[in-house]
């Protein structure tokens, strides 16, 4: 297999793995009573614990370079807290309210979040490709919000604030870290970064606390989330798209809210309204359209287009 084709089939694999850890999120908080709060703690807490022992097997006690800089340490408390410890409780309280599918189709709001973001900055007019991809992420929230009707919302209005807000999250989470990921690699940021933000959360949520139903289901749902939906699928997506390039990765990893929609229909029998399904197909399309523009954003402004870690 070709360099590029691998690439491709890595890419492709992360994303996938992405949709497969938030549908098993809806089942742990909607069929064994688990809550947002507690499952992303345990889940930070043992992602963080292996990305560092993988770095630490690579690196050794390079690994705590991280901690020798003032502005570092701050940046990195700042990424655990407002980036991923918020992005990871935001989606699945989104989850909890909704479902999987929905949840990451909202999340697919953040690349527009952010072009909007650059182009104030940057006091730079939209182009039309940017403009057709704000019309059509605007769209897509209509029909999931209310399917079609503009006298009620169609979910509920915590779904619909949760998944904002984890768009809004996002937005966070790729812009703030630039430095900090460019310095310490994306690995050993996120490992810190997740062990920091799950000792935070611990504070709050006890993971130590045991809550909801337990059976071999709960058990291998929790790993899939943790090994497949974390360590592996952003082993593989990274990789993938340093092998293909990050434009052409944020295109395939439009797979993940396709998968978390097809596994929470047929696995967990959710049901989606015809609008639904124009939504999701809508939204994702945002990020095929702001590849169109003639000059792409910078690595160093974007640094990944999909959070679900």
């Amino acid at each position: 297999m070709s360099h590029y084709k691998s690439g491709v089939l890595f890419t492709v694999v992360g994303a996938l793995l992405w949709g497969i850890s938030g549908t098993s999120g809806q089942f742990l908080l909607q069929q064994r009573g688990l809550t947002s709060g507690w499952l992303v703690a345990v889940r930070m807490l043992m992602a963080g614990l292996i990305l560092l022992m993988l770095c630490y097997k690579k690196e050794k006690e390079a690994i705590f370079r991280v901690w020798k800089d003032k502005r570092d340490r701050r940046d990195l408390f700042l990424f655990a807290a407002l980036g991923l410890s918020f992005c990871q409780y935001t989606y699945f309280a989104t989850i909890s309210h909704s479902n999987a599918g929905t949840a990451t189709v909202l999340q697919f709001l953040a690349p527009v979040l952010i072009m909007i973001y650059l182009s104030v900055k940057n006091r730079k007019l939209p182009r039309p490709a940017e403009l057709t991809a704000i019309t059509f992420a605007v769209a897509g929230i209509f029909l999931l919000a209310t399917h079609g009707r503009f006298d009620s919302l169609a979910i509920s209005q915590e779904a619909l604030i949760y998944g904002l807000l984890s768009a809004v999250s996002v937005v966070i989470y790729n812009l703030q870290p630039a430095r900090l990921i460019k310095t310490y690699g994306t690995l050993l940021s996120l490992g810190w970064g997740m062990l920091i933000g799950g000792i935070l959360l611990s504070l709050v949520y006890q993971p130590w606390r045991i809550i909801g139903t337990w059976d071999l289901a709960a058990f291998a749902a929790l790993l899939v989330i943790i090994i497949f939906g974390t360590v592996i699928s952003f082993s593989l997506y990274l990789e993938g798209v340093h092998r293909i390039g990050a434009t052409i990765g944020s295109l395939l990893s439009s797979a993940e809210p396709l998968s978390a929609t097809f596994l929470s229909v047929f696995w967990l029998g959710t049901s989606l309204h015809w609008t639904e399904l124009v939504g999701i197909v809508l939204i994702p399309t945002t990020g095929f359209l702001l590849t169109l523009k003639t000059k792409p954003i910078k690595a160093s402004e974007i640094i990944q287009t999909e959070p679900n870690i």
